[in-house]
């Protein structure tokens, strides 16, 4: 037990917790396992139930694979398809062929969320699914987490809500104040499907004001999933319809579209998707995963950097507990180090997709680097880390 949680006897009450978590993806879920492993006594709230589909291109860096083993998911155990080629079009069909020098894997956020929920189970962490979180406020060197007309009272509140909360907009946080941008009103769309398509490629193909990803994850299953201006939506009369009028103009799309057979009876979708910069930390609770910020769904890389904003959390967190810093050294440390690791992939992310934002452009843009695939490496590179 953590030298701060005895001198502070937080465990004195069923509803006293070390550390209180609000969102239960990837990066809240690795987070609660890593100081649960440590002793902490760990609530974590997740509005959904447990197993559910996410809008996420499903496809992990292999730079991730050893932490989540680390984690306890034996990831070699699954026979998951190993990514090591990238196909890129552009909206007129132009197409890019390249080998990835780090590659990925594929697998669903319905399957890798419920493991990793259950590994949080089985180290001790408070799961609680179905349950939103209404408000977190801090007094008195604690916080206080509301839900369903209750309470938790933790020492350190972490925010793993994904792309967009209540809280968020409670708070009034800075993005949320943003007025329609190139940068901050996307709608995301999400399938699984059947079809043929080499287990080892994933695809990236363009359309006017958007673009959308295809690889194969667990089982015969491929995700296939896009993201697009809130505009062509209002263009249209319906997602169907949006498809059909703007994503088929692209030749590899419309093959997919049409030849595939869908699982979903309807897509998963998510809407006012935001790239802008966000605070890290919002009233002294510590923002990881995507509610500390998103990279643009075409670097393929936000699956591994909320892993790892976990493990940076995870470092700072503990070493608050252990009396070795104060409060003000960890969210100062924590932002420090999650800015070093994440800003610079982040901005060249943010250059990326004004690149892909427009189908002129994305059209030229893609023509110019057929003849220089390697130089398409190069721009992954820039968007990915090293193994940690």
């Amino acid at each position: 037990m953590a030298e701060f949680n005895t001198n502070k006897s937080l465990h004195s009450g069923s509803k006293k917790f070390d550390v209180g978590i609000v969102g239960g993806g990837l990066a809240g879920l690795s987070l609660s396992t890593l100081l649960a492993k440590n002793n902490c006594k760990v609530i974590l709230f997740e509005k959904e139930k447990y197993p559910f589909h996410r809008v996420c291109g499903e496809y992990i860096s292999l730079e991730s694979w050893k932490f989540i083993e680390s984690l306890g998911l034996n990831l070699s155990e699954l026979n998951l398809p190993i990514i090591k080629k990238l196909i890129v079009s552009s909206p007129n069909g132009t197409s890019i062929h390249a080998n990835l020098d780090l590659g990925g894997f594929g697998i669903s956020r319905f399957f890798i969320d419920n493991e990793l929920k259950k590994i949080a189970l089985e180290n001790g962490v408070l799961v609680l699914d179905e349950t939103k979180v209404s408000d977190v406020t801090f007094s008195d060197e604690f916080f206080n987490i509301k839900y369903k007309n209750e309470t938790a009272n933790c020492a350190v509140a972490v925010g793993s809500f994904g792309k967009r909360s209540n809280l968020d907009v409670k708070w009034s946080r800075d993005f949320i104040q943003k007025k329609p941008g190139k940068l901050n009103n996307y709608i995301g769309v999400k399938y699984h499907i059947k079809t043929s398509f080499p287990f080892d490629t994933i695809a990236l193909h363009n359309f006017k004001n958007g673009y959308c990803g295809i690889s194969k994850v667990e089982g015969d299953e491929y995700c296939l999933c896009y993201l697009t201006t809130a505009k062509n939506l209002k263009d249209n009369n319906s997602i169907k319809e949006m498809e059909q009028n703007v994503l088929y103009k692209n030749p590899f799309l419309k093959k997919i579209f049409t030849d595939a057979e869908f699982i979903f009876k309807e897509p998963v979708t998510i809407s006012q998707i935001s790239f802008d910069r966000k605070t890290l930390v919002e009233n002294h609770v510590l923002m990881i995963g995507d509610a500390a910020g998103m990279i643009t769904p075409l670097c393929g890389n936000g699956m591994s950097m909320a892993l790892h904003s976990a493990k940076i959390a995870s470092g700072n967190i503990l070493a608050f507990f252990g009396r070795q810093i104060s409060r003000d050294q960890m969210e100062n440390r924590f932002v420090e180090k999650w800015t070093n690791t994440f800003e610079k992939r982040l901005r060249t992310g943010r250059t990326i997709q004004k690149l892909f934002g427009k189908e002129f452009t994305t059209n030229l843009f893609i023509s110019m680097l057929k003849p220089f695939p390697a130089l398409l490496n190069k721009i992954i590179k820039a968007t990915h880390g090293q193994e940690f």
